[in-house]
């Protein structure tokens, strides 16, 4: 099997800072003139995300208008740029040094230091956040920090860590030292306080009630941003969002724009409509710590069922692709080209009739030793797209003799369902952090997403694993990965429904400068400030500039 052809770099690289060229974009969907810069815009979001405190779930998107990493724009682009950091060297396959820039300053004034980039990385070793803890002390495995002089730190790891720069420091962002010192590391997800970073935004106003307001960062170090006041209500209904959205109420919004409104939208001339491609998809969760989902044949059994075409068709209305490549998603830059997961429901009849499940009684339902494979899906009943793929999953798994029930509950007891364990499926979307960052693949089976190693025997991946730990190039660890890919989708605990496009939909009339992130949609930082900043980050693909 061939290694990935993306996503490559060098053991021992030196990186400076140079601007590189928009990547080519998906069918940008419909733009309208409009002004390239903006004294206000009201974004709405779809759930109160609390004060932006980046241990405690503030997304990536918020965050990144406060915070910087010291690369960018994330680990989803073939090649990241150094960002607070001007250089970074491979010094051998545990070591690499860094140096930082000398003209960026917190919110506070406060000069950004190497001092601070060591303790944010010492930091999220003691903080008891999954979110980024992992990222340092288990994949990979950061031992120290070391401010080597006023400019430079060196970063050690336990074993080889090739994607240091390419991945750990192009998602980590970097907080102040003189303020999270005050707050125990136990107690960082209660932080309650206003964010204070280095990013071209300043979130001076939060209520759970009302929302955001964040003011641009006239001395943000890359550039003065084009927007100067960014107002985030919180508006949790979907079609109440896109009512507001077409009457002028917000200028856009961070959901992207359901199949069933795009035309609607994209007719309006005061509107403007931008199509990308998401890292990201729908998927079945499977409780493989449950019978009989603790069986890998029975995993593949209904990976295979799934009509994955008809799903593209039924709901996202043909606005995507099927998922025929599995997990994780194919434009990943680690993504195994060969992978499949094919519709084939004879080999999943075949499968099922290999561990002894029978229809006995004649009711179409087949028989485990346990009872009838009867089960409940559990669905966000406020998403009409997620309900109706899960109308579809129980007609597809009716083929095979397995009945499932689509059960509706509320977008919280979807979040809570991964640490209750209490379900046997379930519908939810994975995020470009789940899905594009190669780090979070490994750690996604270590942690009790797709696995839970190393407490539930898995000795096919565990043996691949010791080999990527091994591995002390990124060739070599993208060969092995692709491996895992292969292995997880022939028994999976996941299953993508399909890979949807997104459209976004604007107020062509207040702001017509947003871009495509990959990964992120158009509501970013990146959206925010001049051409040139985000071109130089490598972070964009161009759409109504």
């Amino acid at each position: 099997m061939g290694s990935p052809a993306r996503f490559r770099k060098a053991a021992t690289v030196v990186v400076a800072i140079a601007l590189v060229a928009p990547a080519c974009g998906s069918d940008p969907g419909t733009t309208a003139d409009g002004p390239q810069d903006a004294a206000s815009l009201t974004v709405a979001i779809p759930r109160d995300l609390g004060p932006i405190n980046i241990f405690a779930g503030a997304t990536d998107q918020l965050a990144g208008l406060v915070y910087d990493k010291l690369f960018a724009p994330s680990p989803y682009v073939d090649e990241p740029q150094p960002w607070l950091a001007t250089e970074v060297r491979g010094i051998d396959p545990t070591t690499w040094e860094v140096d930082i820039r000398e003209d960026v300053t917190w919110h506070d004034g406060e000069p950004f230091t190497t001092e601070d980039v060591a303790y944010s990385f010492d930091y999220m070793h003691q903080a008891p956040t999954g979110r980024f803890t992992h990222h340092v002390n288990n994949t990979p495995d950061i031992t120290s920090v070391e401010v080597v002089s006023d400019r430079t730190v060196r970063f050690t790891c336990s074993y080889a860590c090739p994607s240091l720069a390419a991945v750990t420091l192009a998602d980590l962002p970097i907080v102040p030292q003189h303020i999270w010192s005050e707050i125990p590391a136990d107690q960082a997800k209660t932080h309650a306080g206003l964010p204070i970073g280095t990013g071209p935004f300043q979130l001076v106003d939060y209520s759970p009630t009302t929302g955001y307001r964040f003011e641009a960062n006239d001395d943000y170090f890359a550039g003065e941003p084009v927007v100067d006041e960014l107002v985030m209500p919180v508006i949790t209904d979907q079609s109440a969002t896109f009512t507001a959205l077409r009457t002028g109420e917000i200028d856009s919004t961070t959901r992207p724009l359901p199949p069933e409104l795009a035309e609607q939208f994209t007719a309006d001339p005061a509107l403007g409509v931008v199509k990308t491609a998401p890292l990201q998809f729908p998927e079945i969760r499977m409780n493989y710590e449950r019978a009989p989902f603790d069986i890998p044949e029975f995993r593949r059994a209904l990976s295979r069922a799934v009509d994955k075409e008809q799903m593209l068709e039924v709901v996202a209305l043909d606005r995507g692709r099927a998922a025929t490549k599995g997990y994780p998603h194919p434009d990943a830059p680690f993504a195994n080209p060969a992978n499949s997961t094919p519709y084939d429901l004879d080999e999943a009849n075949t499968l099922l009739d290999e561990l002894g499940f029978s229809d006995t009684d004649g009711d179409g339902i087949r028989e485990s030793a346990d009872g009838p494979l009867e089960f409940t899906v559990l669905v966000d009943g406020a998403l009409p797209q997620d309900v109706r793929a899960a109308e579809i999953v129980a007609e597809d798994f009716a083929a095979i003799g397995v009945r499932v029930t689509p059960q509706g509950i509320d977008a919280g007891s979807i979040t809570e369902l991964f640490r209750s364990r209490e379900f046997d499926l379930y519908i939810n979307t994975i995020t470009a952090h789940g899905v594009a960052d190669p780090d979070q693949f490994i750690m996604s089976h270590r942690s009790g997403y797709l696995w839970k190693a190393p407490d539930l025997p898995y000795p096919e991946w565990d043996a691949i694993y010791e080999r990527w730990r091994a591995a002390d190039t990124h060739d070599d660890r993208l060969a092995v990965m692709g491996e895992m890919q292969e292995l997880f989708n022939r028994q999976p605990t996941s299953i993508p429904l399909y890979y949807p496009d997104e459209s976004w939909a604007y107020r062509a009339d207040t702001f017509n400068g947003w871009a495509e992130s990959p990964g992120y949609g158009i509501i970013h930082k990146w959206s925010f400030l001049p051409a040139s900043v985000a071109d130089g980050a490598n972070a964009v693909v161009r759409t109504g500039r």
